[in-house]
């Protein structure tokens, strides 16, 4: 008489409590982890306007280096840091830096760093001075407007002289005559400091979406997005790729 084979049980084939137990830790770790990273190291950002062209267009996005100055760290909503981590060094004249609006809770802006605290900022016939030398336009920067604004009328070509306030920093847009910068809403304190631009790791020529007014900024840029997702491989400016940003 033939022998019966072992009854399986097969509830011993079905994942354990203590499985899932260990694939919901591993999840919250990872999750922990890059929020970690985020916070402190590194974070995403994405250009919306053409205030740093031809260094930054619209539709680069871009890693920053948040360790560099020394991580802010808070909550999105917030339009100030709880405290910062310390860092290797502060901002200095040349960087691109990336910092929180003055004006506008929650949104980020980035331009270039051209002054610090104690140095004296002039413009005079849209030629930037800084402690009386002639600080030069990017390589990438640009002068779209061949009109000369008086001070008078507006500060975009004919500023200061104006020293800057210390543990604060004067910032301009490499496409000068069309940004919104210090010289419009002063100085950015330390403490609106985010991290240093870093690399383009994609980019895109965009095209506007439908408009959808009194949603936060940051609800529009993630729609545009979206609007322009089905058709972005055609548009995207793959040359652009991995390049280094200075």
């Amino acid at each position: 008489m033939g022998t019966m084979p072992p009854k399986t049980d097969s509830a011993s084939n079905r994942p354990s409590r203590g499985s899932f137990r260990d694939y919901g830790s591993s999840i919250l770790i990872a999750v922990g982890l890059a929020l970690l990273i985020r916070s402190t190291v590194v974070q995403a950002f994405y250009i919306p306007s053409g205030s740093m062209e031809d260094t930054l267009y619209i539709g680069d996005y871009l890693l920053a280096n948040k360790f560099i100055y020394g991580a802010p760290v808070g909550l999105p909503v917030l339009s100030e840091p709880l405290f910062r981590l310390p860092g290797l060094r502060d901002p200095e004249p040349g960087d691109i830096v990336i910092f929180r609006s003055k004006t506008e809770v929650g949104r980020d802006l980035i331009k270039r760093c051209v002054a610090v605290g104690g140095q004296t900022v002039q413009v005079i016939d849209k030629q930037l001075y800084v402690d009386g030398k002639p600080f030069q336009l990017s390589p990438t920067g640009k002068l779209t407007d061949p009109r000369i604004l008086p001070g008078a009328a507006s500060a975009r070509d004919n500023f200061g002289p104006y020293r800057v306030k210390a543990d604060h920093y004067f910032m301009m847009g490499d496409n000068r005559d069309n940004s919104n910068d210090s010289r419009m809403f002063g100085p950015v304190p330390r403490k609106l400091i985010k991290g240093k631009a870093m690399i383009i790791y994609w980019s895109s020529h965009l095209v506007s979406g439908p408009l959808y007014t009194g949603l936060p900024q940051l609800l529009l840029d993630a729609g545009n997005f979206l609007w322009n997702l089905p058709t972005l491989p055609l548009r995207s400016r793959y040359t652009r790729l991995g390049t280094i940003i200075h």
